[in-house]
């Protein structure tokens, strides 16, 4: 099935995003991902499926 994604954790990710950072915090989970960038701050709406390829770490928010 894939791994427990839940809002508030931090996905590093296959590709750079221009600013240099590898680390997007998720801030909506369904059929589509908002994440936004811990480097700049920019949010994108990504799809489930995309996410799920080209995650390459996933860590878990602090309780």
């Amino acid at each position: 099935m894939g791994l427990p994604y839940e809002v508030g954790d931090i996905v590093t990710l296959k590709k750079v995003h221009p600013c240099g950072s590898r680390d997007w915090e998720i801030l909506r989970v369904g059929a589509d991902f908002r994440l936004k960038c811990t480097g700049c701050g920019h949010q994108i709406m990504v799809p489930r499926k995309m996410v799920e390829k080209n995650t390459k770490n996933l860590i878990k928010k602090e309780k």
